[in-house]
């Protein structure tokens, strides 16, 4: 479907028409729920954009927000918009010079903050950063130099007073061609690069996306949405300015570390996810069964397998269902209710799901849908639906949006969700876009009969010395689906056979000592048993791999990669260049026959 060239602005504006009552954005804070009500947003966004116009925004310039996610968030990114000036979001795990970096290489004019915790790597720098002009802090600062965010709502509201048109005259001054924002790429090599996007960008990309929601634009009673994934990230950012499109209220949730009481107070209707967090609800839910005993444990267990083998795309009917119907009654209706009892599903995006994820949480009676696209591509460029659940792939392409596959299998794509390209840096723009307009996307994968399947990042498959291609993403999420395997990354380029490095899911191994009765030793990752275990659990996954794919050996190790530690990005994907530096003794060890 052709959509008219659109704005962010308008299509929130429409959808702020459609709120009924006062529910709106709720933002838990240091462990209290704060509500934000449709008027005062709407005249909170009116006049933040005003202060800021007192500031000296204007159309084109570039703000940054780096803040967790609130409603005050919400409000800066509109009233930027609202300007046609560019939203700037960083991420709140961005070190100190990552973020000098983004504030300069962006130009940006103006500097959101939370709060002094955020802004203690990058206070010493700001200094030296010429072309920021004011740093705002949302939620009160010590330092006195910073300007509150109260204090540039009351400027906005006296510029209100004085010029009571200004505000609708700048908005109606947006075109779709406007640049909306520009994105810094974690990524997992170098400097993070700016990707521009514009209104339309995003714009076409949300009136797409929302032919695919697996929930009608009917708001009703009690439905309402979690959100977790950080809105830095544009897959969350498109996921709230689709609720907000929609009427949906909003829940901002201060991270996953309390999510079970979150379901429970907030009883969510739909959640945005990544597979990380679907892959320790499901390792959760299968170890729960060890708790058990007798019939119970067995008919636990019976449930839970059956549901590994369900298919979405043909579920059973007739008297096939029938088990699965005693399954969900007797064990997947309990599971349900730790959700919080009204969860239609969710949405994953950010990295591949793996079909055991897919396959389980659908046969649960929740939607389970995944998306797949990249910040360059506004994100979505393919997502499945209620029709199209297609086991391993990534749903069929949106109305809107082309895609074919290279000569080297290489995914492609074009249409208004393209990116303009990357800030200020020509070359690299180059290497990713075209001739005639394809955007490159560095992924690998295929078409079936118009469903999209992901192989693997087009960087990360590696060649054996043997001269087999190994996609290492597809052995990882079959290692990682086990309840005892926390991450894993496959290695083994120019080598005659694959490795991996895996860090074990402690607390299930810990569990399983203690259960055997055995002692917990110090260093679970150098104890016998613990390596047995873990051998099992690769033996299982080499069972369904080529024989050139099997993970021949394997090292266990302490600790987990994280985004601290810079082996991961904050999308949580693997840096493997970083862990292959940091781990190289290790994996050396695995090769010393060679």
């Amino acid at each position: 479907m052709v959509y008219d060239p659109t704005t962010i602005i308008a299509e929130i504006d429409k959808g702020l028409e459609r709120y009924e009552g006062d529910n709106f954005i709720f933002t838990k804070r240091n462990g209290e729920w704060y509500k934000t009500g449709i008027d005062e947003f709407k005249e909170k966004v009116r006049n933040f954009a005003l202060g800021l116009y007192e500031l000296g925004v204007r159309r084109g310039d570039r703000v940054s927000i780096h803040s967790e996610n609130s409603a005050e968030w919400v409000i800066c990114d509109q009233a930027i918009l609202s300007l046609g000036a560019a939203n700037v979001p960083i991420y709140t795990t961005q070190p100190g010079e990552q973020i000098k970096y983004i504030l300069e290489n962006s130009g940006s004019k103006v500097h959101i903050v939370s709060n002094d915790e955020l802004f203690a790597d990058s206070k010493p720098l700001m200094k030296s950063i010429e072309n920021v002009e004011a740093v705002i802090t949302l939620f009160g600062s010590k330092h006195k130099k910073l300007k509150t965010f109260e204090s540039i709502l009351e400027m906005g509201r006296k510029k209100h007073e004085e010029s009571p048109n200004l505000f609708e005259e700048l908005k109606s001054e947006i075109s779709p061609d406007d640049l909306a924002t520009l994105i810094y790429t974690s990524g997992t090599t170098g400097d993070p690069k700016g990707v521009m996007l514009t209104h339309n960008n995003i714009g076409s990309n949300l009136l797409a996306s929302l032919e695919r929601v697996p929930f009608d634009d009917d708001v009703k009673e009690g439905e309402q949405m979690l959100s977790y994934l950080p809105l830095s990230h544009v897959f969350e950012r498109l996921i709230s300015y689709m609720y907000l499109s929609l009427g949906y209220p909003i829940y901002y949730i201060e991270g996953i570390d309390e999510i079970r009481d979150d379901f429970s107070y907030v009883k969510p209707f739909f959640i945005a996810t990544v597979p990380r967090l679907l892959e320790k609800i499901h390792t959760g839910i299968k170890v729960k069964g060890q708790e058990m005993s007798g019939v119970k444990k067995q008919l636990y267990y019976w449930a839970i397998n059956r549901a590994l083998d369900y298919d979405p795309e043909n579920p059973p009917s007739g008297l096939a269902a029938v088990p699965h119907k005693i399954a969900d009654k007797l064990v997947y209706s309990k599971i349900r209710e730790l959700f919080g009892g009204r969860l239609l599903g969710f949405i994953s995006g950010g990295a591949a799901l793996s079909p055991e994820i897919f396959k389980f949480f659908n046969a649960l009676g929740l939607y389970c849908g995944q998306g797949y696209g990249l910040t360059e591509t506004s994100p979505v460029i393919s997502v499945t639906d209620s029709d199209h659940m297609r086991i391993g792939s990534s749903g069929t392409p949106l109305s809107n949006v082309e895609v074919k596959i290279g000569e080297d299998g290489e995914i492609l794509t074009k249409g208004p969700h393209v990116m303009q390209g990357y800030y200020n840096n020509e070359e690299k723009t180059k290497e990713v876009m075209t001739d005639d307009g394809w955007f490159k996307t560095g992924d690998i994968g295929k078409l079936e009969d118009g469903y999209l399947f992901i192989t693997d990042r087009k960087k990360s498959v590696f060649k054996l010395s043997t001269g087999k291609y190994v996609a290492p993403q597809v052995i990882e999420n079959k290692l990682t689906n086990s309840g005892y395997i926390d991450q894993a990354m496959v290695v083994g380029y120019k080598r005659k056979f694959c490795s991996a490095l895996i860090v074990p899911d402690f607390g299930n191994i810990e569990k399983r000592l203690k259960d055997k009765g055995f002692s917990v030793p110090d260093n679970i990752n150098e104890d016998d048993k613990v390596r047995v275990r873990i051998q099992k659990e690769v033996d299982k996954v080499n069972r369904e791999l080529s024989p050139w794919e099997t993970v021949k050996k394997f090292v266990l190790l302490d600790k987990p990669f994280s985004i601290d530690s810079g082996e991961l990005t904050p999308t949580l994907k693997v840096k493997r260049s970083v862990v292959k530096e940091r781990y190289q003794e290790q994996i050396d060890s695995m090769y010393e026959e060679e």
